[in-house]
């Protein structure tokens, strides 16, 4: 029995690479690197808490779309272009989650695919 389920937000990356945003097999779900970008476009530029916070609510629309919600969230990833912003992309993500404080990893990488871009977010979730 094939209990897979897509999500898809229709951006050019999501065809280009052949992924998913998330993906649910069970009671499992994964939500590919999240940045913010809408309509083409960075959200927050040079605002990495408006960036997170942007995320973060991507990550939740893609979640409920898939019949589960940041509660279930037991994991993110954090993936920053500079360590130093650590702070305000905290606050949108402890904002964002409040009590259900999922493991969480920080992770400063080279570069992310567009300049403007401060951070990515991936997120693993259980939702019974």
């Amino acid at each position: 029995m094939n209990d897979r389920r897509e999500y898809s937000t229709g951006t050019t990356w999501e065809e280009t690479f052949g992924y998913s945003r998330a993906v649910r097999i069970g009671d499992q779900i994964r939500v590919s690197g999240t940045s913010a970008v809408e309509d083409g476009e960075v959200v927050g530029v040079d605002d990495p808490y408006r960036q997170a916070r942007h995320i973060l609510e991507t990550i939740g629309e893609s979640l409920a779309e898939l019949d589960a919600g940041p509660e279930d969230v037991i994991l993110t990833r954090i993936y920053v272009a500079d360590f130093s912003l650590w702070e305000p992309i905290g606050d949108a993500h402890r904002e964002f989650f409040g009590d259900v404080r999922p493991a969480t990893t920080l992770i400063e990488v080279e570069t992310l695919p567009r300049p403007e871009l401060l951070l990515e977010i991936e997120a693993e979730a259980v939702n019974h």
